[in-house]
């Protein structure tokens, strides 16, 4: 099942109402969608990382409509990440307009690393959803495993996958899988794989296999949610 996909300019607003600018938005729809999936790139990409964009083929091929965006510091071409309010923001403001756009029966809110902890943070205070994927947590900074980025989760009601590397080092298995498994939440590790779902050689695998394994972590957790 295929799909063309629309680009759109998305107004981004503060909690006051005063515009910050605007983000370019990607949307692909199926046919018949089962589902919706928002996805956001991680501090060092934009929109068009080529794995979200791999992602976003096969989860539309499974009938899923698929929607990247960039933040504003990625829309401008800026390296550096907006600070934590604006990166939020952005996503609200993203979310908001898909909603109005296509009306889904599910929405599920997915990300990159930074991408994925943002989309976490809104949903903490409320934002309505029917689920987060995070693709590749950042639990920790690398080196770094005293300084969890964990407290919020808690206050997540909504089911929850982690996909992660056994090689990350953004998130020891260590201290990712008690928290998973404190969370009540689903955890898919892609043997031997870093914090990019790189593997290394000996492994025998592509890149595409990795994507296709991810799609298919992805696609098995809507339908169980």
């Amino acid at each position: 099942m295929t799909a063309s996909e629309t680009r759109q300019e998305v107004e981004v607003t503060d909690d006051t109402g005063a515009s910050l600018g605007s983000v370019t938005v990607a949307l692909s729809r199926p046919s018949r969608s089962k589902a919706s999936v928002i996805t956001a790139h991680g501090a060092g990409g934009n929109m068009d990382t080529p794995s979200i964009v791999q992602l976003g083929r096969s989860l539309v091929e499974r009938g899923i409509t698929f929607a990247r965006f960039n933040f504003l510091y990625a829309e401008k071409g800026k390296r550096a990440p907006d600070r934590q309010p604006a990166l939020v923001w952005t996503w609200r403001s993203v979310a908001d307009w898909v909603k109005s756009e296509i009306r889904p029966k599910r929405l599920f809110l997915s990300g990159r690393s930074m991408g994925g902890r943002m989309a976490s943070y809104l949903v903490a205070d409320g934002y309505p959803c029917d689920g987060l994927i995070f693709l590749a947590y950042p639990l920790h900074p690398p080196g770094k495993p005293d300084r969890l980025r964990k407290d919020h989760l808690a206050d997540i009601q909504v089911p929850m996958l982690f996909v992660s590397g056994s090689r990350d080092t953004f998130a020891q298995l260590s201290l990712l899988e008690p928290e998973v498994k404190k969370l009540k939440a689903h955890l898919h590790l892609i043997e031997g794989a870093d914090h990019g779902f790189k593997v290394p050689k000996k492994y025998d695998r592509s890149a595409l296999s990795v994507d296709d394994e991810v799609c298919d972590a992805v696609t098995d957790f809507i339908a169980q949610s």
